[in-house]
This record gives C-alpha cells, sequence and structure tokens, in this order.
C-alpha cells in the first residue's frame, strides 16, 4: 500500500513537472518568436531608410514588405498557441487516461483481494463442517436420529460446495460460451417452486409473491432463468434484516415481462449500484464483511438476463431496502 501511494505521489510529480514545461517552452517560443519578428522589422526599416524610401515610423508601418512580415509572424503566433493547446489537450487526455487505468488496476487488486479471501472462507467452511461430521461418524457411537441429523448437516455443506462450485463454472461459461437452451416456460411457475424451495431452507424469512397473471409464460433457458430467480431472492434474504421480508412481482406488459425483487435490507449505496454487476465485486471491506458470497451471484444473473436480451436494474426500496428489476422480452429472436 505503502508502495502504491510513492508510486502516484511520484507520478503526480512527474505530471506537474510536464504541465510546467509545457507552459514554460510556450512562453519561450512566444518570446523568441516576438523577438524576432521585432528583431527582422528593425532590419527592414533601416534597409529603407538607407535608400530613403520611407521618412518615419507611420511610413515604414504602412510598408508592404512590414504588413507581410507582420502577417508571417502573427500566424506563427497562432500556430504556438494552437501546437500548444493541442499538445496540453492531449497530455491532459493522457494523464485522464492513466489515472482512469490506474484506478481500474487498484479495483481490480481490490476485487480480487477480497474474492480470495471470500472463496478461501467459502471452501474451508464447509470442508471443516463436512471433516468434523464424518470424524464424529467414526469415533462416536450415536443414535439413529443423531446419525440423520449429522447426515442432513453434512449433505447442507456438500449442497453448499455443489453451489459455490457451479458458480464458478457458470461465471467462466456466462462470458463467452452460454447460449440460452430457449423452450416455453411457466415463469409463474417456477416463481413459486422457488419461493417455495427457499422458504423451506429458510424459515425466518417472509416471502411473497405478487403477479398478474396465473401463468405467465416466456421462451427462455429454464435453468439460466432458475439461476436469475434463486440469485435475487438468495440475496434479498442473505443481505436482510433478522427476519427479512422479500416481495417478488411478475407481471407482463406490451411483449415485456417485469420481474422485480423487493426486500427491506440494509440497500445499497448510489455509487455502489452500477458497481454491484461486476464479476467477483461484493459491497464493502471482505476483512469485516459478515455475510457469505464471492461476488458472482449478481454477475451471473446481469450475464444470463442479457443472453436473454434483456435488462436488469437496481434502486433502493422505501422505506429502507433495494429492489432489482428484471425486464424481458416474451419472445427471443
Amino acid at each position: 500500500m505503502q508502495k502504491n501511494v510513492r508510486l502516484r505521489l511520484l507520478s503526480n510529480l512527474v505530471i506537474v513537472y510536464m504541465l510546467l514545461c509545457l507552459g514554460w517552452w510556450s512562453f519561450l517560443l512566444f518570446t523568441k518568436n516576438r523577438d524576432a519578428f521585432h528583431a527582422k522589422a528593425e532590419l527592414q526599416k533601416i534597409m529603407l531608410v538607407a535608400n530613403e524610401e520611407i521618412q518615419n515610423d507611420e511610413e515604414f508601418l504602412q510598408t508592404n514588405s512590414y504588413q507581410t512580415l507582420a502577417s508571417k509572424y502573427k500566424r506563427q503566433e497562432w500556430m504556438i498557441l494552437g501546437e500548444g493547446l493541442v499538445f496540453a489537450i492531449i497530455l491532459v487526455i493522457g494523464i485522464w487516461l492513466i489515472n482512469k487505468r490506474y484506478n481500474q488496476q487498484v479495483n481490480t487488486a481490490q476485487q480480487s483481494r477480497n474474492f480470495l479471501l471470500s472463496i478461501t472462507h467459502e471452501l474451508k467452511s464447509p470442508l471443516a463442517s463436512i471433516q468434523l461430521v464424518l470424524e464424529t461418524l467414526q469415533k462416536r457411537t450415536l443414535t439413529t436420529p443423531q446419525i440423520q441429523q449429522l447426515s442432513q448437516n453434512g449433505l447442507h455443506e456438500t449442497n453448499r460446495l455443489t453451489t459455490l462450485v457451479n458458480d464458478l463454472l457458470l461465471a467462466a461459461k456466462v462470458e463467452n460460451t452460454y447460449h440460452p437452451n430457449i423452450e416455453k416456460i411457466s415463469l409463474t411457475t417456477l416463481l413459486n417452486d422457488i419461493i417455495t424451495s427457499s422458504q423451506q431452507r429458510f424459515p425466518k424469512a417472509h416471502i411473497e409473491c405478487r403477479t398478474s397473471s396465473s401463468s405467465i409464460e416466456i421462451e427462455g433457458d429454464k435453468t439460466g432463468l432458475t439461476s436469475v430467480m434463486l440469485n435475487l431472492i438468495e440475496n434479498a434474504i442473505k443481505y436482510g434484516v433478522d427476519q427479512p421480508t422479500i416481495i417478488s412481482t411478475l407481471h407482463q406488459k406490451e411483449g415485456t415481462i417485469w420481474l422485480e425483487i423487493a426486500d427491506n435490507g440494509m440497500g445499497i449505496p448510489d455509487i455502489e449500484k452500477e458497481k454491484v454487476f461486476n464479476r467477483f465485486y461484493r459491497v464493502g471491506n471482505e476483512d469485516t464483511r459478515k455475510t457469505k458470497g464471492t461476488g458472482l451471484g449478481l454477475y451471473i444473473v446481469d450475464q444470463i438476463v442479457k443472453a436473454h436480451q434483456g435488462s436488469i436494474t437496481v434502486k433502493d426500496n422505501q422505506p429502507k431496502g433495494t429492489i432489482f428489476t428484471v425486464k424481458l422480452p416474451v419472445e427471443q429472436h
């Protein structure tokens, strides 16, 4: 971190030096051009006076030779000014691009660090739980209910690992090789099934479904759209309060299907809203974050929605929380 600060300070000093040099050399060039003009004008006047072609300065200023010389050096002044401005603009654009690239590199490094921290925790925690289950089964004599409970815990952690691996594979796939397997799907049925399963997994959450029709259908990829709904609902639960309330709204209007997932959680700051769909990006610092995750969920959602020629946006819920809105065309082209 300290090395980056020193490098940034050094680069800023170099930039300031370059700007000062540009100003100084422009001033010198402008001065030299003016001095050359006065010197040549004075030489012309002396020659004209010696040849008795003029009698005073006023006559000299009216001569064609002086007018031509003045016009020539006026053009040179504008050339110096124009070239200086062009160079200054190019320099400023270059500085802006360098700073932009630097900030991108810093953000990428921070996201990579956050991802490594989160993925390490996400892998280590279920593996430790599975190991504990197996060691308990191996070393102790347990009753049948105890064995069933431990087996259930082990299966839960195994499913968690499987979900994590699937997210990693899907994240690598959606950007380049993902192609929706188009089929006729009832989004109403799909959403209700996901809500039912999520409600069983998170009994403290209250998940409500509001739809304008008993069967809203779409031509799309069932696996991909399942991932979209599942990620949005699980995110709403994960970042919610102790007893999260999630309102899912599904309706169709003028050839477009609208899916809204609203929660009453902590919300997303405005400055973070455009970044949450980036790969590995998570709001906050990984060292102090309490929620689980890898920063892949919303990235996967965004890529799948784009593959279905749709869009996803995020806005604040009232009085608190977040609303994710997915818009999908009914038919894929």
